[in-house]
């Protein structure tokens, strides 16, 4: 098992290099075969895993390879778990990758990077694997980074598009910020507790007591700032609608199913230290329940198909952090895995569209698609249905939990609760808008020269399977609610830590469920009356309310918020600091070089001038004078004997003159 536990995240390791490698000249139209087989061998090895935890789960099985890092009491291990929570979301991982690994062959085909994108997208599940492998947080770390940067380089992808590019750019900044939290808290988490481990820092915060309330209040706090990066929460959701700059398949895994869910998971595995910091839960609730509300009202008026998704995707992020933030965290999680099924599937579709109508985004231009690619169509609807939390769809089961839970945990919760069910009355709005403008109605594109056609079987069969889990998942391991097959194997992960859990009673619970539902059809049938029964009714509206449609389609204007009021002074500012850099510092040391210059070249001519000068005079004095001398040196007496006489005559006459 512990082989197998290695291999799962070798497998695109693998990939990576072959199709890195080969894939410009060997592979190039074949990059899939690597690409894809690697993502299928993974989900074997995944399958077997999952099945022995299933079996025995309260047995977690453990895969150390070496020691990785040690200095002092500092020891990290390059270990892997996997428990009941890395099985979930093992399964999910690697199954919804596999499935847009497959889609991704008909929709990339032809694209002159298709081995790049493969290279980068085996890059992205091998670094979510180590996410969601790791048993430690500096491991987890790791793979945290690692699907920062696919998602970088993935939105990106396009990168002759000055909008890509500048999206990207975009995501990478913005997740800088939240993963800065999520280093102070790993810091903070060693320091109080002397380890990275996830069951020895469980261990030692809830029977040890190794945190007081404060400190952990302070790392969840500094844990949820990471969080809102990666998953997309206000204030930093800001770079989640701009990725769809990148590739349709890439929205599915990575900025829908998997990479989003990082936060989501990460909280879920610290639940331990979340409990014991009930103001970090109040505001990891708030903010998922705004999150949720605020999302969704952008997602009301957006006209740009893969952007409803987006901010949808947004919307439901904040409903998982609002199930975990009122104690459900199971809740949280299921909705994580339903939300991979729905949403991926919403993605895939939209691809499906876009890829029928040759690119085309803007749903205004679009309409009667159904007559053309049904099957689009269908598992579409599906997703749809699921999403907007009807029953017995997968949707419902976990997004009626979590609202069912934030009821009755009370107090400020029932405020929560009201605005779980407004969001969830949008998100069904919206979601059947998307479908009715869509395929439904007149056909409002060119037909001369559009022609809508069916997507090939590797993109149809991966929506047909996502369909499917969209609507039974939730009857299969969600029932009986709260109490179903998915929260027992879930408890197994965190038998010391006591969250919340409360079991299914007819009241509130069905009460509560029945008018969930209600307000999911209310929603579908305002949806039906405004854009199939009444089409010109939405433009009257936008015309009535224009003010409130333009900040809705404006984004509330928060864009223009962050560049006016942060990216703009940071950029000043930076300017600012550059100048001074460049004009006061480097001229400070400019200036002090020119003066060492021009000291070093004063002190040259001192010394080749007056010292060597001096020197090299006394020198020349020697020698001149010693030339002088040598000729007085005859060897004859009688010279010798004249210059005595004549140095006494000159003695003598100057004697006697001067006495």
């Amino acid at each position: 098992m512990n082989v197998l536990v290695w291999l799962i995240p070798i497998f695109p390791a693998l990939a990576v290099l072959l199709n890195g490698l080969l894939g410009r000249t060997k592979i190039r139209d074949k990059a899939h075969i690597f690409g894809v087989g690697a993502i299928g061998c993974s989900l074997i090895c995944a399958l077997i895993v999952i099945l022995r935890v299933i079996l025995n789960p309260s047995e977690p099985i453990k895969a150390k390879l070496y020691p990785w890092i040690f200095a002092g009491s500092l020891k990290v291990d390059m270990g892997f778990q996997v428990d009941a929570l890395s099985a979930i979301m093992l399964f999910v991982v690697c199954g919804v990758g596999l499935l847009v690994h497959i889609y991704s062959i008909g929709y990339m085909h032809g694209d002159p990077s298709y081995y790049r994108f493969f290279t980068y997208l085996n890059l992205f599940m091998m670094s979510m694997l180590i996410l969601v492998l790791a048993d430690n947080y500096v491991l987890m770390f790791v793979g945290w980074e690692g699907v920062g940067l696919c998602s970088y380089l993935l939105i990106g992808f396009w990168y002759d598009r000055q909008s890509a590019s500048d999206a990207g750019k975009k995501a990478f900044l913005v997740n800088r910020i939240g993963d800065a939290g999520f280093i102070l808290a790993i810091s903070l988490i060693f320091w109080t507790t002397g380890s990275f481990d996830y069951a020895e820092v469980t261990e030692k915060v809830v029977h040890g007591h190794a945190m007081t309330t404060g400190i952990a209040t302070a790392v969840t706090l500094l844990l949820f700032v990471g969080a809102t990066g990666k998953s997309a929460q206000v204030p930093l959701y800001v770079w989640l609608p701009d990725a769809m700059e990148g590739p349709t398949p890439v929205s599915a895994l990575i900025h829908a199913a998997t990479m989003v869910t990082a936060g989501v998971y990460m909280v879920v595995r610290s639940q331990a230290l979340f409990l014991m910091a009930p103001m970090t839960m109040h505001v990891v609730a708030g903010v998922g329940a705004f999150t949720a509300i605020f999302a969704a009202s952008i997602g009301l008026v957006q006209n740009d198909i893969k952007r409803v998704l987006a901010y949808s995707t947004v919307s439901q992020l904040g409903f998982m952090f609002l199930g975990c933030g009122v104690g459900a965290f199971s809740s949280g999680l299921f909705h994580v895995m339903t939300h991979a099924f729905f949403k991926g599937l919403l993605f895939l579709g939209a691809g499906s569209v876009i890829h029928a109508m040759h690119d085309e985004q803007d749903m205004r231009r679009m309409g009667g698609l159904r007559r053309h690619i049904r099957g689009t169509y269908e598992t579409m609807l599906l997703a749809t249905i699921a999403i907007a939390g009807i029953p017995p769809f997968a949707g419902f089961w976990s997004k009626d939990e979590i609202v069912g839970a934030a009821f009755k945990s009370g107090g400020i919760g029932r405020l929560w609760w009201i605005m779980g069910l407004c969001a969830a009355f949008m998100t069904s709005f919206y979601m059947f808008r998307l479908i009715f403008m869509t395929f439904h109605g007149d056909e409002r594109f060119d037909t001369h020269h559009v022609h809508p056609h069916e997507s090939p079987p590797s993109m149809l069969t991966p929506l047909k399977i996502l369909a499917f889990l969209s609507v039974f998942a939730g009857i299969v391991v969600g029932l009986p609610p709260e109490n179903g097959l998915f929260h027992a194997f879930l408890a197994t992960a965190f038998p010391s830590v006591h969250g919340h859990h409360a079991a299914f009673h007819f009241f509130p619970d069905v009460p509560l469920m029945l008018l969930s539902t209600l307000i999911a059809v209310a929603g579908w049938f305002t949806a039906y009356h405004l854009y199939v029964q009444r089409p010109e009714r939405p433009a009257e509206l936008a015309e009535k309310y224009a003010f409130a449609q333009q900040v809705l389609l404006n984004k509330y204007y928060i864009d223009e918020f962050y560049q006016t009021f942060i990216v703009r002074p940071v950029m000043w500012a930076t300017t600012a600091l550059w100048t001074v850099d460049a004009k006061v510092v480097d001229g400070i040391v400019n200036a002090v070089a020119t003066f060492t210059r021009l000291y070093a070249s004063w002190s040259g001519l001192v010394d080749r001038w007056v010292v060597d000068g001096t020197v090299n005079g006394v020198a020349v004095l020697v020698q001149y004078g010693s030339r002088m001398f040598r000729l007085a040196q005859t060897g004859l007496v009688q010279n010798y004997l004249l210059v005595m006489a004549v140095g006494v005559f000159v003695f003598t006459t100057i004697y006697l003159i001067f006495t």
